[in-house]
């Protein structure tokens, strides 16, 4: 039986993942003047993953400590990314926060999501990844 924490903890998966992957986008881009725009994005990763750990801790739950499967899946895609350039990599990012918004519209669609995190992902968490997508569409389009 899912829990109200069940799905908060994928979507910390999810982010901790996406810091995994901006890490390795981050180490591409040493240097030059995307790394500030990248380290941005995942430093708003790493605080949106706080938020998510204290909500699962506020309905009773232990916060998940890895990445999971993502983890791994987000590491095979941008790897495979820094072999074929700086774009790819960056496209790497751009589908991971596309995912990352499919994963935050399925939680406001999920009866076992508590209302105060569903107002958190509307308000605050939804918003947020579509303005990395446009900081990427930028960064691929400079």
């Amino acid at each position: 039986m899912a829990t109200h924490t069940d799905k908060l903890n994928s979507l910390l998966r999810g982010e901790i993942s996406a810091i995994e992957t901006y890490n390795q986008a981050i180490a591409k881009f040493t240097g030059q003047p995307q790394e500030t725009e990248l380290r941005r994005l995942r430093d708003e990763h790493s605080s949106t993953s706080n938020t998510l750990r204290q909500h699962v801790r506020e309905l009773g739950g232990e916060p998940s400590q890895g990445s999971g499967w993502w983890g791994t899946w987000a590491k095979f895609v941008e790897g495979t990314a820094k072999l074929f350039g700086e774009t790819a990599a960056l496209k790497a990012l751009k589908e991971g926060e596309e995912h990352g918004i499919k994963e935050y519209k399925e939680a406001l669609d999920d009866a076992d999501v508590a209302t105060e995190c569903k107002t958190m992902i509307r308000n605050q968490l939804l918003p947020q990844s579509e303005s990395h997508i446009t900081v990427l569409d930028r960064l691929m389009s400079a």
